[in-house]
């Protein structure tokens, strides 16, 4: 085997490259390819990407204990997805440690992260209708059951984009094709952020129609209905809160990725580490979190189906409007 008499440097160390690692890439060390051969063009902190590994592994048990327990099979299986994804993702990042020059780590990791926060994305969408429930179907848009069906139906679509895209940016034999896949992902994760701003401003309109109509009325409805359920508002109040925290750092995740997309798998944003740990790692991280510590299951006992919900909050709010016609007529007293 001949050698290139080449000076060439990679994270800041002098390699020699050969004909045999030329023909295949992942036989490459740091010590004998060039940064052009590896999968990024930085070598993933290892106790970084071994953390977020680790945060992920725990939430997955968690999930899978309370879901279990609780049967709360849909929000469980959404969760339950979205960790397991991210546990793949950051399994792989540790693995490019190792060596960046394996194609395969890199797509895996890729492809898992891009598309985990959709089914987190998921679960959020899940828990919403049952807000809907409680407060009255009558002040939201859409039915409960329509809202899971267009947006996960959305979230499937943009992740089948996602994916797809990072397969063909991979596979890819000419610079066209690879910005072909690009595009594909760049689309999938503006399709995501799309979906999340429609969700948001529905939510808003939901919360405003609500409060338009029954003033103060809508605490003492969302007291009542944790009174049935064994639950202090508080626990109510600490679910509005994980879900607004959640849906907004799966938000500014999303376009980070968008904008890191644009510039190409070789631009400054996708090179960037600390940017990524931080707009990536972490804002997926608490958004799993909160979904997690504040799980629905928790407020909502036994009543996380449909069905169950609807009956227990129906009657909930017959005795809403009781006490607010109580209220309103100057009387004093419980019913």
């Amino acid at each position: 085997m001949s050698r290139l008499d080449q000076n060439l440097t990679f994270a800041g160390k002098p390699t020699t490259f050969n004909i045999t690692t030329w023909n295949d890439p992942s036989l490459c060390t740091l010590d004998t390819c060039p940064e052009n051969y590896s999968a990024i063009l930085y070598v993933p902190n290892l106790g970084g990407n071994a953390f977020f590994l680790a945060w992920f592994a725990i939430l997955l048990v968690a999930q899978t204990v309370i879901g279990i327990q609780k049967r709360t099979w849909t929000f469980f299986s959404a969760m339950i997805g979205g960790c397991i994804l991210e546990v793949i993702g950051y399994s792989a990042r540790i693995l490019l440690h190792d060596n960046v020059f394996v194609f395969n780590n890199w797509l895996m990791y890729l492809i898992c992260l891009t598309i985990a926060p959709c089914f987190f994305s998921a679960a959020i969408y899940l828990t919403f209708t049952r807000f809907i429930i409680l407060h009255g179907v009558q002040y939201a848009r859409l039915k409960p059951r329509t809202y899971t069906i267009i947006f996960i139906t959305w979230d499937i679509i943009s992740l089948a984009l996602q994916a797809a895209g990072g397969g063909l940016a991979d596979t890819a034999s000419d610079g066209g094709s690879g910005q072909t896949g690009i595009n594909i992902m760049i689309a999938g994760l503006s399709s995501q952020v799309a979906s999340l701003i429609i969700f948001m401003t529905l939510v808003l309109d939901f919360a405003y129609r609500v409060y338009h109509a029954e003033g103060r009325a809508c605490v003492a409805k969302t007291y009542e209905g944790m009174q049935r359920l064994g639950r202090g508002v508080g626990w109510w109040s600490a679910l509005v809160a994980s879900l607004i925290m959640a849906t907004v750092l799966i938000f500014i995740r999303s376009c980070y990725r968008v904008a890191e997309l644009r510039g190409g798998f070789g631009g400054k944003l996708a090179n960037d580490e600390v940017k990524f740990m931080v707009l990536e790692g972490a804002m997926v991280a608490l958004a799993a979190l909160f979904l997690t510590v504040v799980h629905p299951a928790i407020v909502f006992r036994g009543t996380w189906k449909r069905r169950d919900a609807e009956t227990v909050f129906a009657k909930t709010a017959d005795r809403a409007e009781v006490s607010q016609t109580i209220e309103l007529n100057g009387e004093k007293g419980a019913v």
